[in-house]
C-alpha cells in the first residue's frame, strides 16, 4: 500500500515515527511518503516537508506568516496528487490538515485521522468537518470517545497513548551514562523543557533560567528542540553554568529530579517519567487574550486535562514569572506537593491504557482500507 502522512510539529513527528514503524511491522511493502521530521525520516520513506518550516504558533503568528501557509498547502496537494496514495493520514495538526482533509474527501482520496484535533478544547464546530471530511478517526484520549460518539454520534477508535510506547521502547534501550556523557556532577539534574518553536522558546526560556541561581545544590540542563541550532540557546545562556543537550529529552527526563516544562506533549513525557514539575505557558498578548475569549478548559496541561485536577501547577501568561515560578518550583523538589504529584502520576497511568497504541492504529489503517 501506498501511505501518504502529514506531521507538522515535533510531537507528530514522534508519534510519525512510531506509526511508520509500525505500518513497516504490519505491511513491509509499504510505499511511505511524508511531512515530517528527522524521526520519521530515520524510519524510512521519503520527507517532502521538515516541520521546522511549519510551525507557526498562535493567531498573530499565523497571520503574519500565511503567505507561507498557503504556499505549503499547494505544494502538498500536488505532491499528493502526483503520489496518488491509497491512504492519506493526517497526524494532529489540524489548521493545516483539515485544510487538506477538505480538497482530499472532494477527491476521492480515503483519509485518516490519528491523535485527534482538540475540538474539545475550542472550535467545537469542526465536528462538522471532520464528519464530512474524515472517514476514520483514532484517538489516544480516553474522554476523547466519549466527546465523538455520545457527544456528536461520530464513531471513532481509541486507541491508547503512543507516548506509553514511545518511552517503554525508550527505556527498552542500552544508552549510555547520561551524566558521563555529558560531563555533569553528582548534583541532581533539574530538566529544562522550553518548548520546541522559537517563539515560546524566546518567551519562557529566560523565566526558567531566573530560577538557577537560588538552586547551586541542582545543576540545570536544558533539552533543546530538534532543529533549533545551539548558537540560539547560547545567546540566552550567557555566562551562566548550564547544559543544553539536542535530542536526549528522554535520557534528561530519565535522570532528572524535577523539571519546569512548556505546556504541550512535554507535559505528559514528563509524568510519565515519573518527574514532578511546573507547567509555564506564555503567548503573544494579542494571541492570549483571544484564545482566552474562546478557549473553554479547566487547564492547558494535559496532565491536569486527562485527570481533570491540580495534578501539576499551571503558572500562565502573568502568573509566569521568576518569582511565581520559583515558590512553585520549591514546592516540587521535595516535600509533601513532591510525593503528591508522584502519587497522581500513577492514577494517570493507569487511565492512558496499556502498551500498543501504535501497532493497533497501523492495523486499524490497514483493515479499515481494506473494508472501505
Amino acid at each position: 500500500m501506498k501511505y501518504y502522512i502529514i506531521a507538522g510539529e515535533a510531537s507528530g513527528d514522534l508519534h510519525g515515527s512510531n506509526l511508520m514503524r509500525s505500518i513497516y511491522k504490519e505491511d513491509p511493502n509499504a510505499d511511505i511518503r511524508f511531512w515530517g521530521g528527522d524521526l520519521m525520516q530515520s524510519v524510512g520513506g521519503k520527507l517532502i516537508k521538515h516541520y521546522k518550516d511549519l510551525a507557526f504558533m498562535g493567531f498573530v503568528e499565523v497571520v503574519q506568516n500565511l503567505g507561507t501557509i498557503l504556499r505549503n498547502i499547494k505544494m502538498c496537494k500536488k505532491d499528493i496528487c502526483a503520489f496518488k496514495p491509497d491512504v492519506l493520514i493526517f497526524i494532529d495538526y489540524p489548521g493545516f490538515n483539515m485544510r487538506i482533509a477538505k480538497w482530499a474527501k472532494r477527491m476521492g482520496i480515503e483519509t485518516h485521522y490519528y491523535i485527534s484535533p482538540q475540538i474539545w478544547a475550542w472550535k467545537e464546530s469542526r465536528i462538522n468537518d471532520i464528519k464530512r471530511d474524515v472517514d476514520f478517526m483514532y484517538v489516544i484520549l480516553p474522554f476523547e470517545k466519549d466527546f465523538y460518539e455520545q457527544k456528536h454520534n461520530f464513531p471513532v477508535t481509541f486507541v491508547g497513548h503512543p507516548l506509553i510506547d514511545a518511552i517503554e521502547r525508550y527505556r527498552a534501550e542500552d544508552h549510555v551514562d547520561f551524566k558521563t556523557k555529558h560531563n555533569l556532577d553528582e548534583r541532581p539534574v533539574i530538566a529544562l523543557l522550553p518548548g520546541s518553536r522559537k517563539q515560546e522558546i524566546s518567551r519562557l526560556l529566560n523565566e526558567m533560567l531566573s530560577v538557577i541561581h537560588h538552586y547551586p545544590q541542582y545543576q540545570f540542563v536544558i533539552a533543546g528542540a530538534p532543529g533549533q541550532e545551539a548558537a540560539f540557546y547560547e545567546s540566552f545562556i550567557k555566562d551562566q553554568n548550564i547544559s543544553f543537550v539536542f535530542n536526549e529529552t528522554y535520557a534528561l527526563l530519565n535522570i532528572a529530579h524535577a523539571a519546569l516544562v512548556t505546556s504541550g506533549t512535554a507535559t505528559l513525557e514528563t509524568a510519565l517519567f515519573s518527574v514532578p514539575q511546573v507547567v509555564l505557558y506564555k503567548g503573544n498578548q494579542i494571541s492570549y487574550e483571544i484564545a482566552k475569549r474562546i478557549i473553554k478548559l479547566k487547564y492547558i496541561s494535559l496532565v491536569n486535562l486527562i485527570m481533570d485536577d491540580d495534578v501539576v501547577v499551571e503558572l500562565i501568561q502573568g502568573d509566569c514569572n521568576a518569582k511565581r515560578i520559583e515558590e512553585e518550583f520549591a514546592k516540587i523538589i521535595e516535600g509533601e506537593k513532591r510525593n503528591e504529584i508522584l502519587l497522581k502520576y500513577k492514577n494517570l497511568i493507569c487511565n492512558l491504557g496499556g502498551q500498543g497504541a501504535s501497532d493497533y492504529t497501523a492495523r486499524e489503517i490497514i483493515k479499515n482500507h481494506v473494508k472501505n
